[in-house]
């Protein structure tokens, strides 16, 4: 009996390094008291959770490099040096750790010690800076230590980098389209460097001379409602006391160059209290663990 299994001739599927893994994640339906009773349709979640590092930025770490690489930006024995607020920080740590290169990281002092952590343990150099001066005082420190390595630095920018929004252009929005059987009429999505929100938009709505497959699809940008800076450049009006928020990876104080504007046909604000009482609610309704506890 054991004889026969083994030796028939099965397919395999493994990956060769964890970069190979990146992408291609599942689509959930949510099941619980989240979901409005009078929706008609379902909310569906894209679990980009189950990539290596456990995060949507795994894909733009993956494309950065790739696209670095293969224009002669990034060579071998170079440093990388890049500003995060954590979760691009990390991707690009376990891919500058699978391929070799040194990595620099400066995040503000404000995010989470378990980021940190992980950082350290994936090999990169972790350089703080004042919570005072947010994600711009990240950017000015990498400029710094940039102008320190010279040549033998290199700095992907991700809140500039076309590698941002295309590989989400490529493959986050086909991806969601294919899986959901082509029935999809509202995309929603968190707004740190806008990568996620305008390639996958792109891909519904159309790019330069390619037709979108869903050029009415609905988009709607969330941001934080302490730091309503689309919202405002969108027309709108900010509600309440505007200054520093608890929603890490998003509303990083700028308005990024990769975002395009015209593509959303909504913002919505979320309060930090909000935020953090509804990602409790789908660790314990959904067993979802999801945002930063």
């Amino acid at each position: 009996m054991l004889r026969s299994v083994f030796s028939r001739n099965f397919s395999t599927r493994i990956a060769t390094r964890p970069s190979d893994l990146v992408g291609n994640t599942p689509l959930l339906a949510l099941s619980s008291s989240l979901v409005p009773d009078a929706l008609k349709g379902k909310i569906i979640v894209k679990m980009e959770s189950m990539g290596p590092c456990s995060s949507v930025k795994d894909r733009l770490g993956l494309s950065m490099i790739n696209a670095a690489e293969l224009d002669g930006t990034l060579k071998p024995g170079m440093t990388l040096v890049e500003p995060t607020s954590g979760n691009t920080g990390i991707a690009l740590a376990f891919i500058a750790r699978e391929r070799g290169y040194k990595l620099i990281l400066t995040m503000p002092e404000t995010m989470s010690v378990e980021r940190r952590m992980m950082l350290l343990a994936l090999g990169a150099e972790v350089v703080l800076t004042p919570k005072e001066t947010a994600v711009s005082g990240a950017v000015a420190k990498a400029e710094e230590i940039m102008e320190e390595l010279g040549e033998t630095g290199c700095m992907l920018q991700q809140f500039k980098n076309p590698a941002n929004p295309k590989v989400h252009r490529e493959t986050t929005g086909p991806e969601i389209w294919a899986d959901s059987g082509e029935n999809v009429d509202v995309f929603v999505s968190g707004v740190g460097t806008g990568g996620t929100l305008t390639g996958t938009s792109q891909f519904f709505k159309g790019y330069e001379n390619t037709p979108g497959v869903k050029p009415d699809m609905h988009v709607v940008a969330v941001e934080p409602q302490e730091q309503m800076l689309l919202t405002d450049a969108m027309g709108g009006e900010k509600i309440g006391e505007q200054g520093p928020h608890k929603i890490q990876g998003m509303g990083a104080g700028i308005i990024p160059e990769v975002i395009d504007l015209s593509l959303v046909d909504e913002v919505v604000a979320i309060h930090s209290d909000k935020a953090m009482e509804v990602a409790s609610r789908m660790w314990l309704e959904e067993g979802l663990p999801v945002g930063v506890r």
